[in-house]
């Protein structure tokens, strides 16, 4: 009998250790998903070390994509299954600003261990001075020197830098010889920056990609085997990353051999990503969104807090009620003709007598409402809610998802009033 209780005591152990590694390769992945170059200091740094082997296996095996853990820091190496995408980047990065920080990471490629904020400037300056880039930089005004502090926030933030002593704001206000910043350069954090398989130094000019979309091609292009299993494995990789990159996949983008595939396989794809990434899988005739139920991995939540994420919410149910109707009336097999992007800002500025003393006050300012639809079409682009065509904001299918009931107005106790129960219906 003792014995008998030992064995199911050893066996209750062991699923709670199964159960536990799980959980813990599951926040590996997610966190890797999310933030590719992790430092030492991340809160999961620890345990991707420890699930390193597996980890590696996993993104191998699954998207091709390679994980690099040392002691100085992780990379995952992700490549997007679609280069041509212009909805990714880093928040408030424009072509300027990632100019500005791969003539940084230059900088510090060539530097010392040690550099200040104000000598990071002046060798930018130099870089920035080279004819070829047709690039204008200084740092007389405080625009500037804060698009610089942008910028050093970035590598910062990546573990790139480490800062010693000072405070960028100061640099930023002043500009002074007094005012400055000391840091350490975290040299393997640094050569994890680019993702490429091919260092765009490594081309000759005689051979060097012309377009931007040649150059991205071929930063990331990988060799196929020429072999049947070669070509399938590529097509699941690419299948795989999208999945797990974009918010959806629409089977009208895939070409005709992705499509045939991704036909046959997306159910034991999404389930093998699924599990171990502790995500949902929402398939549809039009494609396949995996779906994070904790808003964690995403970077543009909906539905959200702020005055951005209520409108672009109020903007999706707008959007997806035309489309209804256009279902409802009998148009659904015609070409949908959207919204104006004036049409949507007319929208927002009649839900603002309705809604505005709930938004921050620069939103109820007169006018306020053509940057609102703006932001709000941008939010649903970066989602797959809604693409601008020919002039027209036009509603995607996954966009039928978000269907809005009547806003419930509660007052809170002991505070101000603000708008609740905004409630996000799957259709």
């Amino acid at each position: 009998m003792t014995a008998t209780n030992g064995s199911n005591d050893s066996r209750g152990i062991g699923l709670l250790q199964q159960r536990f590694r799980r959980e813990e390769f599951r926040a590996c992945v997610r966190a890797l998903l999310m933030t590719p170059l992790i430092g030492p200091a991340h809160e999961d740094f620890a345990v991707i070390r420890r699930q390193a082997e597996s980890l590696r296996e996993w993104f191998s095996r699954e998207t091709g994509w390679i994980l690099q853990v040392e002691r100085e820091g992780a990379r995952l190496y992700k490549r997007p299954g679609d280069v041509t995408d212009a909805m990714r980047g880093l928040p408030g990065y424009d072509r300027r600003r990632y100019v500005l920080l791969s003539l940084a990471c230059a900088v510090l490629e060539r530097a010392d261990p040690q550099i200040t904020l104000r000598l990071l400037g002046e060798r930018l300056l130099e870089l920035a001075a080279e004819p070829m880039l047709d690039f204008t930089f200084v740092l007389e005004a405080q625009h500037e020197r804060r698009e610089l502090v942008s910028v050093c926030r970035t590598l910062l933030s990546l573990g790139v830098l480490h800062r010693v002593a000072g405070d960028e704001e100061t640099f930023v206000q002043a500009g002074g010889d007094q005012a400055d910043a000391l840091y350490d350069v975290q040299r393997r954090m640094l050569a994890g920056m680019l993702a490429a398989v091919r260092g765009p130094s490594t081309w000759s000019p005689e051979e060097a990609p012309k377009t931007l979309e040649e150059r991205l091609r071929a930063l990331v292009g990988e060799h196929v085997a020429d072999s049947e299993e070669g070509r399938r494995t590529a097509l699941r990789h690419q299948l795989a990353r999208r999945l797990l990159d974009d918010p959806v996949v629409y089977v009208e983008t895939l070409d005709t051999e992705a499509r045939a595939y991704f036909f046959n396989q997306r159910g034991a794809m999404a389930a093998r990503l699924c599990e171990a990434a502790g995500l949902v899988a929402e398939q549809r005739a039009e494609g396949l969104a995996l779906v994070d139920e904790a808003g964690v991995l995403t970077d543009v939540a909906m539905p959200a807090e702020g005055t951005d994420a209520h409108v672009t919410l109020l903007v999706a149910e707008h959007l997806a009620t035309g489309q209804r109707q256009r279902r409802t009336d009998g148009a659904g097999t015609a070409p949908a003709t959207g919204m104006r992007e004036h049409d949507i800002a007319d929208f927002l500025h009649e839900a603002k007598g309705r809604y505005g003393r709930y938004w921050r006050k620069s939103a109820r300012e007169p006018g306020a409402e053509r940057e609102l639809a703006t932001i709000a079409i941008d939010r649903l682009e970066k989602l797959r809610l809604a693409v601008r065509m020919a002039g027209f904001i036009q509603p995607l299918p996954a966009l039928a998802r978000f269907a809005l009931g009547e806003a419930e107005i509660r007052e809170s106790r002991g505070a101000s009033t603000r708008a609740a129960g905004l409630r996000l219906e799957s259709t």
